[in-house]
């Protein structure tokens, strides 16, 4: 796998932070250095914001804040809206800077988007022009629930026409209940034309280091 990877997911909370600490993890385990980026992060608790807090912890190389997450919105809501109430007006060109110079600390990169691929950031951009002006291969997050062939067969076609590469998917069991879940990985496993990276099983509270053990990141 090349040396930086930008995850997406097909909607809001199916798993893209689980899934990019973990392949932090996998990474930092055969022995590369990490860093993990959150562009946009919107949602503030206590002040802090979850998502960077554990790209952070699962990263093995320190990196300065307004890098590894250049807009720290506090509302949890869409981006863009979240940026407008407070007069911030997300810059990619400032994001793609940022992305720049953290490629330059750690073997390995992973940026985490931020909630699925058409997310607008801007009254005229979103999380597409975002991956696309990074240039990065795509690693996409299947939240396994009622509804997820179509979601993500769906953002895999709108990844291939930006002209970024699929690099692959990850299957994250969200819904513990889902009927069908093997004939629906094998559906997507047909269709998506990607390698599959693993098939990350339910838990009520994930442990990304240890699910870093079912990615396959040796392709």
């Amino acid at each position: 796998m090349k040396s930086g990877y930008f995850v997406t997911g097909t909607g809001t909370g199916v798993g893209k932070t689980l899934v990019s600490c973990a392949l932090l993890h996998a990474f930092g385990a055969s022995g590369k250095t990490t860093v993990g980026m959150k562009p946009v992060a919107a949602g503030c608790e206590n002040g802090k914001w979850q998502d960077v807090e554990l790209l952070t912890g699962a990263s093995t190389m320190a990196a300065p804040q307004e890098l590894v997450n250049p807009y720290a919105l506090i509302p949890p809501i869409a981006p863009h809206i979240a940026a407008s109430r407070t007069d911030i007006n997300i810059d990619i060109s400032v994001i793609r800077q940022a992305c720049l110079q953290l490629q330059q600390i750690a073997d390995v990169m992973i940026v985490e988007g931020v909630g699925g691929f058409l997310v607008p950031l801007n009254d005229h951009q979103d999380s597409a022009d975002m991956a696309k002006a990074l240039g990065l291969p795509v690693i996409l997050v299947v939240g396994m629930q009622l509804g997820c062939l179509n979601h993500a067969l769906l953002t895999a076609r709108t990844v291939r026409a930006t002209g970024l590469p699929l690099a692959g998917w990850v299957a994250n069991c969200i819904d513990p209940q889902m009927l069908a879940l093997d004939e629906n990985v094998l559906a997507l496993e047909q269709r998506l034309a990607c390698p599959l990276l693993g098939v990350l099983p339910f838990e009520q509270n994930p442990d990304a280091r240890k699910l870093s053990a079912l990615l396959d990141i040796a392709g």
